[in-house]
Order: structure tokens, then sequence, then C-alpha cells
């Protein structure tokens, strides 16, 4: 990896570790955060490969709510089931009631 990836990861996994219990923001929120609104995709990259890196990645969803990164959790519904255990209601992998957990880092950081 690029040394210039690396530190896109890095800073978007300090902002995802900000992200509040029982909260959920989106890819393209947190590439928009750090001055790269077009690179929503990196983002999810970089969530795919934060498994060992103590990132709450399952509060990472897309624009609409759906839990589009799920496959890449171990078992078939970890992803929700780390949602929900968060008090978040999750029907058909889309977030329920999305506007009143949505966290959004440029108005809260």
């Amino acid at each position: 990896m690029k040394p210039e990836t690396e530190s896109f990861f890095e800073r978007v996994y300090e902002v995802a570790r900000l992200i509040p219990y029982g909260r959920v923001t989106s890819y393209g929120a947190i590439a928009k955060y750090l001055g790269a609104a077009r690179s929503a995709r990196i983002v999810g990259y970089a969530m795919n490969g934060s498994s060992d890196k103590d990132v709450p990645a399952h509060r990472v969803v897309n624009r609409k709510g759906l839990l589009t990164g799920k496959h890449h959790f171990e078992g078939t519904n970890l992803m929700q089931q780390l949602l929900e255990n968060e008090g978040v209601e999750v029907v058909d992998n889309q977030i329920q009631n999305l506007e009143s957990i949505y966290w959004e880092p440029s108005k809260e950081l």
C-alpha cells in the first residue's frame, strides 16, 4: 500500500472511532469530512481492512442506510447483530430511522 493511501486509511479510522455508540454514518460523510468528497469508495476499502484496528466499521453504511459492507464481516449477519446490540433497528439490510441516528462528522466534530 502506498504511504499516502495508508495515511488516508488511518485518518478514516480516526473518524470512524468517533462515531457514537448506537449511531451510524456513511462512507461519503467520512470522505467529505476528510476533504475528499469523491472518495467514498476509498473509505469503503479502508473499512474492509479495519478488522484488526479496533474500528467500529459496523457503524459505517451507505448513504441510504444499507449495510453494503456486511459481507466483509465474519458470519452472515455480524454487522447487523453488532448494530442491533447497540439498539439500531435493521430491516432487510437497511437501517430504520436513519435520520434520527445518523451522525454527520462535519457537524459534530
